[in-house]
């Protein structure tokens, strides 16, 4: 058994696509299956139901991804502490964050827990969509994942492997331009109509916000009537597809303060509308590196009470 047969797994169990976990892989798609044909042979069971469009887990599938991602996180663990005793010391905090957060959130975050370290940290951060931090974090090649966060939205990140910590609180607010540079009424209006529907620039799934809007749309009792025109897993294309008047989208209000507060951009829908998320990081239950473990304890101070979750 070869280890990069477990990342190949992880990839393919994460995104549920050949295609997408070979891009991810950075190998071919032939070669991929082939790998993955080969650890099933060397568990004994099939690990893929690949019956369907999409690629689904088997339940001894399921029960290897467990122990798939066990593996892997403590030889990244094992890894980074060989590392450190070897340099005497280490100092590296290694965080992966989505896209959005990585420009709004994390400095100032990070500057105000590194006020209260007794050590100057090596931050390294790697941004991406969600589904690729939760990769990162299963594959232990990060000890933190920064994210926007609500309970409706499933996340493999889930106790008793991983545990996070309310960090930070923020709005997914329906934007759209205004009609004119003199008005504050947006261009496109929540609900719309059968006939006149809203046009709608969406997350793609790969994304986390694009995972909470499906889960909390899924459960609203409100009358909605969209036209999808445009997806992407980029929060800051979107803002940029809103501001040139391609249709309207939900923005974490965290990156569109400046905007709507010049009026370049207006809420497409009255409170009701906008969604209340929560910033948390997140790490696995396995022990850190010094430096990681006493960052987390200052994390630990710091952390927010819940909000109270309101559904569209």
């Amino acid at each position: 058994m070869e280890i990069d047969w477990l990342y190949d797994f992880i990839a393919v169990a994460t995104t549920r696509s050949f295609s997408r976990a070979a891009d991810e892989r950075h190998c071919s798609q032939p070669a991929l299956s082939r790998r993955i044909q080969a650890l099933e042979l060397w568990a004994g069971a099939l690990l893929l139901d690949r019956s369907s469009h999409h690629v689904n887990l088997t339940v001894a599938g399921e029960a290897f991804r467990q122990t798939a991602g066990d593996i892997l996180r403590r030889l990244a663990a094992g890894r980074l502490e060989a590392q450190e005793r070897a340099r005497g010391a280490s100092d590296v905090l290694k965080f992966a964050s989505t896209n959005a957060l990585s420009l709004t959130f994390f400095p100032g975050w990070l500057r105000r827990i590194e006020t209260e370290l007794p050590f100057v940290p090596n931050v390294q951060l790697v941004a991406n969509h969600m589904e690729g931090c939760e990769r990162i974090l299963l594959a232990g090649e990060a000890h933190f994942l920064l994210c926007h966060y609500h309970p409706a939205a499933t996340s493999i990140l889930t106790p008793p492997k991983f545990s996070s910590l309310h960090v930070g609180n923020d709005r997914l607010i329906p934007a759209s331009v205004p009609v004119s540079r003199s008005s504050r009424k947006p261009r496109f209006k929540l609900p719309g109509t059968e006939g006149a529907p809203v046009q709608f620039l969406n997350f793609r799934s790969e994304s986390g916000m694009g995972r909470i809007l499906d889960a909390v749309r899924a459960a609203s009792t409100l009358q909605m009537h969209l036209r999808p025109t445009f997806a992407s897993h980029l929060a800051k294309l979107l803002v940029t597809m809103v501001q040139e008047g391609r249709g309207m989208a939900w923005l974490p209000e965290s990156l569109i303060g400046d905007q709507l507060a010049s009026g370049d951009i207006v809420a497409a829908g009255e409170v009701e509308w906008y969604v209340p998320i929560e910033i948390h990081v997140f790490r696995p239950k396995l022990r850190l590196a010094q430096a990681a473990e006493a960052f987390w304890e200052h994390v630990e101070k710091s952390a927010v009470k819940p909000i109270h979750e309101v559904s569209l």
